[in-house]
């Protein structure tokens, strides 16, 4: 019998490194973002993880020693990395990447001084993405740290759209904060009034200033807009009370009352005046819909940050459970091993940790995309204002057209003259990247502070009852429960959920999704170890059902894909997520093997890193397939209505009569029969006979298929928990346990 031969089986010997890292995550080539890397791990380890130790999350009042970390980020160069270069920063051009990286490192040890730093960039994002030539260089130069030879502290920032209960956390179209007109003289500038009251607002401990969302009550100033408050304004900045929260306590959060008179120059993005009524040329929603498309995806890497930083202290834990005991002598399996002897320890871990991977490739893709999209943006502005194409619907049938042109440039294949054109075509090029942007932003926000969340909770139960210590290693508790807050923060799971079932349906988007099944087909003839086969099949089964419940209805005639009919749409959009992160994990590991051994840091265990990172792979793509097929599964049988004992359900019966005859021709037909009939009309006893599947067999043969495409996952996950067992750790952590700074 033939044989097929084996190749040798690598091991990781040690952790991923910086070197892996920058290579998985693309910025090997970029000089500055790896300075920026070392020196927000250096605050994060060094700073924020001593004011951990020493308690300091135990008061919600703002206190000096917190004070201080905020005065290490900005020596550290975190704050500047906000800012062009002119603008007293340190790196030219998109910052989307810069700042994700940043947040991954300080969330690494504390989600709360990984906030308090993403907030100073979220109250400046409001300026930068819509505001006025002028109020960018204002404001981004006083925020900006001081430079060499200037004597001034810089300026910290906060942005005000939450409300106060009941609008809080409900919808960011829900605005009780007003503005007015209180004084607008002949040939001058108006004067307003902005009476705003906060709820769960971020630094506003030591905001000099306030980017604040407000709806006009007065009919000479039309809709809403974003307005920037200054503590030096005329009036009330109430900073309010601390927030009592249980989690991001190195975050400064209060709920602030402000009644200020600020000129209209204030207003983001500026003004225009027709027939004497101001009409902003943002309203706030359009303001918030460019800030927050980009800054959720750096809270969804905080939650990759905390779940890849358990993996270390949990197999410290796990080797040393029985180290002391009498049983556990130096040298014996129980000494060195402790509690991963055991195949269900090393298995959870591996889950923890491949998540932690998914999550992470997930987030940092999200936050190249919007790198390479800025200037596509501006480009693209650029285009259509010099082609005379300005406001919405203008732009958007403009933008229309190119999408045909993008789903061509999808259809053709590589060498084709015709897709090297598209291909160069800056439109083109915006429409696909805008496509998937707008899928992957909520995606990574809901898949990772979501699921995420709850594989933090896995982590914390992997150490016993250590995990939920005060002096648990890797401040392992604090990282579970600080991710409930993440997956709220700009905007809870159903707002992402909302938004992804609006864009997971844009054909240009579909067509993306089609071409990134084919990739993963074209990746498992090579690569089979990586799980792409199996990516692809579950890739393939979403979308036969989104297909079919977009056409379908339910037992009662109902539309099932409806935007109201959320236990279909919600569901669908969490199927999907799975699939994006799983791609975008493999796709890292894929970039890992064809670039690491061009770098010396990297190529030394190369072989061995690879072959366990694509086993984690393997193993969550099953999980997505898993996730997939139970989902989609729900959704296209769940919605048809059981069989009942009438004559509709007797069409799938046997009669008794017909059994007995059948028999003479088809021997033991009767014996396979489930649901038969009798003669007198009594039947099985149950409520109704078992449901067909008429409708769903090509599910069923996509989902069969599917399942058979799990073959070999389990021998990866069991390769992965070998390497875990043996991977060699640093003796010890990096940063303090608390109580030890």
């Amino acid at each position: 019998m033939g044989t097929v031969a084996v190749s040798e089986c690598k091991t990781m010997v040690t952790l991923p490194g910086d070197s892996v890292r920058a290579i998985q995550w693309r910025f090997a080539d970029r000089f500055d973002l790896q300075m920026l890397v070392q020196s927000a791990r250096g605050v994060a380890r060094g700073t924020v993880a001593r004011l951990v130790a020493a308690g300091e999350r135990n008061t919600h009042e703002w206190t000096p020693a917190k004070g201080e970390m905020m005065d290490s980020f900005d020596r550290a160069g975190v704050t500047a990395a906000f800012m062009e270069p002119e603008e007293g920063g340190f790196i030219a051009g998109p910052k989307n990447l810069a700042l994700a990286l940043a947040a991954f490192e300080l969330a690494w040890v504390d989600g709360g001084a990984a906030t308090a730093s993403l907030a100073g960039f979220l109250a400046l994002a409001p300026i930068h993405e819509r505001g006025t030539s002028e109020q960018v260089a204002h404001y981004k130069k006083l925020a900006a740290p001081a430079q060499p030879g200037e004597d001034r502290k810089p300026w910290r920032g906060a942005f005000a759209l939450t409300e106060p209960i009941p609008y809080v956390g409900v919808d960011t179209g829900m605005l009780s904060g007003k503005l007015r007109v209180v004084e607008w003289e002949d040939g001058e500038e108006p004067l307003l009034e902005v009476d705003k009251r906060g709820r769960f607002i971020t630094n506003i401990a030591f905001a000099n200033f306030v980017t604040a969302a407000v709806n006009s009550d007065d009919g000479r100033i039309k809709g809403s807009c974003i307005v920037i408050l200054e503590e030096g304004d005329e009036g009330v900045f109430d900073r309010g009370t601390p927030t009592k929260k249980l989690v991001h306590q190195l975050s400064a959060t209060g709920d602030p009352v402000f009644k200020l008179k600020v000129p209209a120059s204030r207003i983001v993005g500026g003004y225009k005046v027709k027939d004497g009524v101001i009409v902003p040329n943002f309203n706030h929603s359009e303001v918030i819909e460019a800030v927050f498309r980009r800054t959720r995806v750096p809270v969804g890497l905080m939650t990759a940050a905390k779940l890849l930083s358990a993996v270390e202290p949990v197999i410290r834990y796990q080797r040393q459970r029985f180290r002391g005991a009498e049983g556990a002598k130096p040298g014996s399996v129980r000494y060195e091993q402790g509690i991963q002897q055991r195949e269900d320890a090393l298995h959870r871990l591996v889950d923890v940790w491949a998540c932690g991977e998914a999550a992470a490739s997930m987030g940092f893709a999200a936050a190249r995309l919007f790198d390479e999209l800025e200037p596509l943006e501006k480009e693209k502005t650029a285009i259509l204002k010099e082609r005379g194409i300005q406001g919405g619907r203008a732009e958007m049938k403009a933008l229309r057209e190119n999408e045909e042109r993008a789903m061509e440039f999808l259809s053709l294949p590589a060498g084709d003259g015709r897709r090297e054109d598209l291909e160069s075509d800056p439109l083109v090029n915006y429409v696909l990247k805008d496509a998937e942007a707008n899928v992957l932003c909520p995606a990574t926000k809901l898949w990772n502070t979501g699921h995420g969340a709850n594989m933090l909770r896995e982590a914390v139960s992997l150490m016993g009852g250590y995990g939920i210590t005060e002096d648990c290693p890797g401040f392992l508790a604090n990282k579970w429960m600080d991710a409930q807050l993440e997956a709220t923060y700009e905007g809870p799971e159903a707002v992402q959920r909302r938004q992804l079932t609006v864009t997971m349906t844009g054909d240009v988007f579909l067509a993306l999704f089609r071409a990134w099944s084919r990739e993963m087909r074209r990746v498992a003839s090579g690569k089979p170890g990586t799980g792409a086969c199996t990516l692809a099949s579950a890739m393939n089964l979403w979308l036969w059902t989104l297909q079919y419940l977009r056409s379908s209805t339910d037992a009662a005639g109902g539309k099932l894909y409806h935007g109201q009919r959320q236990g279909v749409t919600f569901a669908l959009a969490d199927a999907l997520c799975w699939l994006l992160a799983s791609r975008a994990q493999i796709l890292d590991v894929l970039e890992l093997e064809k670039r690491g051994a061009e770098d010396a840091a990297t190529a030394e265990g190369l072989p061995g890193t690879v072959q366990f990172l694509s086993d984690l792979c393997h193993t969550q793509a099953a999980q997505a397939a898993g996730e997939v097929s139970r989902i989609c599964g729900e959704l296209v049988f769940g919605y048809n209505r059981h069989p009942a004992w009438d004559e509709e359900g007797h069409k799938n019966c046997f009669l008794a009569a017909e059994l007995d005859e059948y028999e003479e021709f088809i021997p033991g037909i009767a014996a396979m029969a489930v649901d038969v009939i009798a003669a007198d009309g009594s039947h099985p006893l149950k409520a109704g006979p078992c449901a067909g599947c008429a409708g769903g067999s090509e599910f069923l043969r996509l989902q069969s298929k599917l399942t058979t495409c799990l073959t070999g996952s389990r021998l990866a996950k069991d390769r992965a928990a070998e390497t875990v067992s043996r991977v060699m750790i640093p003796e010890a952590l990096d940063y303090p346990a608390a109580g030890k700074a």
